[in-house]
């Protein structure tokens, strides 16, 4: 490890543009998309802020760690999905769940009600073809100036990640899974 000097003057300057919301994107490989997401809904709540939750690849009936603490402190969590594709019984009324989720979270997204709305693992059914590229940047251009988006999931399309204004690509160095030790209760759920 190499050891450094803290700065000992600001890095930057601060930036003079208008606040206003933004689009995030977390993709990659690496873990800690939603997990990133979900920081930014409890940061967000914190500040008094409206939030929505979107999951389009958790079923509606997930009880997951996150589901359990949002229902606590009230943040709305919606899982839109039937869970993992390869355990899908009918692919087509997955992609059909996909496009009604798709209408619930484009309207809490233009009706300006929520500070941030989140869009976990959206890019999962944009990657399948179960929901149009342009519709979903449609709305993210004409969403209301005060209303921030996160997307997650990975290989965003390029198209979502030229319209947003902050993107992080996860990058995994090391993951446990690949080392034989399975996901765990409050670590991946």
């Amino acid at each position: 490890m190499q050891i450094e000097t803290p700065p000992s003057e600001k890095p930057y300057e601060k930036p003079e543009g208008e606040r206003r919301g933004i689009v995030i994107v977390n993709t990659g490989d690496g873990k800690g998309k939603s997990t990133a997401a979900f920081g930014l809904a409890l940061r967000a709540h914190g500040r008094g802020k409206a939030v929505k939750i979107y999951q389009f690849m958790k079923v509606p009936s997930a009880r997951f760690g996150e589901h359990r603490m949002f229902e606590q402190i009230g943040i709305p969590i919606e899982g839109l999905g039937d869970g993992f594709s390869w355990k899908s019984q009918d692919l087509e009324r997955s992609g059909q769940l996909a496009r009604d989720g798709w209408e619930k979270a484009k309207a809490a997204i233009l009706s300006g009600d929520f500070f941030l709305v989140v869009l976990d693992e959206i890019t999962y059914p944009l990657i399948y073809g179960w929901l149009p590229l342009d519709g979903v940047l449609e709305t993210l251009r004409a969403r209301p100036k005060h209303v921030h988006v996160a997307l997650t999931g990975r290989r965003c399309p390029p198209e979502i990640i030229e319209l947003a204004d902050t993107v992080t690509e996860m990058q995994m160095v090391k993951h446990a899974f690949k080392a034989g030790i399975p996901a765990q209760r409050g670590i991946e759920d």
